[in-house]
């Protein structure tokens, strides 16, 4: 039989990267590839590492996953007590190695290895103006324009041009950074994606998620504030405010989905958030059901909290295969659902006769959840009630996060109802916003909920917005 290669049919929000950085160890390639390891749900298409021994910077970076690129001959390259990793989804430039992290310059102000998680939303025009200057760029990535407003830096020393260049840029950025004998971690003003401090026996270590820490036994110390740059050399930790204080923009949807539920993010235990996004659900929306099914992975905190609230009995009706890749070899003779079918498969035994409360954390295009729900049917189920744990998704996110346009968005072009009977559900609820920001407890609006109301805290994007609109 004649077969053809599929590619995996992905109708999900994308994560963005992951960061990890430590100092004053004398395995730290070893510490930094299993950081990477722990942080790799925020990146899958390549994966980087540089380090130092004091005297250079030693870098390996590749396209694919973190066990796959860093083998022990990989880490015995990488000799010294300090490094960096960074894993990566592109959300700004193309899917190349060109563009994977860390990037490293030689340049007046020594040689620098930088990782980025987020997204400048000026750094188009940023990039313009330095190509004018006669910058030349090696990547596609936003990224790069950070290191030649570096170089192009004016300061005398190295937090002061950091400083510069950073005050230069607009959007979301947590970054590390390192030179021959120094560590830096560093948070944007608004703060919109996480950064945590750790130590382990003597040793710092940051992180853009806590369950970095927790496999290499760090202890975590506390958040990099927004505005903060940390540096960390032989003569310690110092804490420099490089920035304005701004209004505080944490990305709400890494409690929703993104951070893995063992982490601590924005100072919050991400699998608390979870649970109370299920708990506020059921009571917005029940339904009269046999059993809570999560759509997993990311379903699961939120229907175990949908089940404890309104008693429904919870059931992993759903088993989840972990092993799929980016593309498979599908028969000619066409399968239907297989993207969908590949990852999930319906407990058969569990699902006949019985009416089901399906929980997700969230739809983009609808067309997976359609899948799902069929899917769900044809296993016996004779209800299928939707529940999702945020409002409906109506913008795209400028912030590091890889969304659709907002015509793919289908909340942004259908009603709750059109939405419904389009998934094929017997009933659909989305969480509303106010209960969203209770479940986190957003009392003084701290949180960016920008993609559920396309309203944004950045003037350059919000113009942009507006301007779309208008024409």
């Amino acid at each position: 039989m004649t077969l053809k290669l599929h590619t995996i049919d992905d109708d999900h929000f994308h994560d963005e990267c992951g960061v990890f950085g430590i100092f004053g160890h004398e395995e730290a390639a070893k510490m930094a590839y299993l950081g990477l390891y722990a942080l790799q749900h925020r990146g899958q298409e390549s994966a980087g590492i540089a380090s130092t021994d004091g005297i250079n910077l030693h870098v390996h970076k590749s396209m694919g996953h973190v066990q796959e690129i860093f083998t022990p001959q990989v880490i015995s390259r990488l000799p010294g007590a300090a490094a960096i990793g960074h894993t990566r989804y592109s959300t700004a430039g193309d899917t190349t190695l060109t563009n994977a992290q860390p990037v490293v310059i030689d340049c007046n102000k020594g040689k620098l290895a930088l990782g980025h998680n987020g997204n400048l939303t000026n750094a188009i025009e940023l990039r313009r103006r330095l190509e004018h200057r006669g910058s030349i760029f090696q990547t596609t990535s936003d990224t790069e324009v950070v290191v030649h407003l570096i170089a192009r830096s004016a300061a005398r020393n190295l937090s002061g041009a950091l400083a510069d260049a950073l005050n230069q840029v607009e959007g979301a950025y947590s970054i590390t950074m390192l030179t021959r004998d120094e560590l830096y971690a560093i948070r944007d003003p608004r703060g919109f994606r996480p950064l945590s401090l750790g130590r382990i026996n003597g040793s710092w270590v940051v992180a853009s998620e806590t369950c970095a820490f927790d496999l290499i036994d760090a202890e975590y110390v506390r958040e990099v504030e927004p505005g903060e740059m940390v540096r960390i050399s032989r003569s310690g930790v110092e804490s420099i405010r490089f920035a304005p204080d701004k209004p505080h923009q944490y990305c709400i949807f890494e409690h929703v989905y993104f951070s893995r539920p063992d982490s601590l993010v924005f100072g919050r235990p991400v699998n608390l958030s979870r649970e109370r996004l299920g708990k506020l659900l059921a009571r917005e929306h029940p339904a009269d059901a046999d059993m809570v099914v999560p759509v997993p992975d990311s379903g699961v905190p939120a229907a175990v909290g949908y089940a404890a609230e309104s008693g429904t009995p919870f059931r992993m009706a759903l088993i989840r295969n972990h092993y799929v890749g980016r593309t498979f070899i599908e028969p000619e003779q066409a399968i239907r659902d297989f993207g969908v079918k590949l990852k999930l498969n319906p407990v058969r035994r569990m699902l006949e006769g019985q009416r089901v409360i399906l929980v997700d954390d969230s739809i983009v295009r609808g067309t997976t959840s359609r899948k799902i729900v069929r899917m769900v049917r044809e296993a016996g189920a004779t209800e299928v009630h939707v529940r999702i744990s945020c409002p409906p998704t109506i913008s795209p996110c400028y912030y590091g996060v890889d969304t659709p346009r907002r015509n793919e968005l289908i909340a942004a072009n259908h009603s709750i109802e059109g939405i419904r009977n389009f998934l094929g559900a017997d009933s659909l609820g989305y969480l509303s916003l106010e209960s969203l920001r209770a479940a986190v407890d957003d009392t003084d609006g701290k949180f960016c909920t920008s993609c559920y109301t396309g309203s944004y805290p950045t003037e350059l994007v919000q113009l942009e917005v507006e301007a779309h609109r208008a024409s």
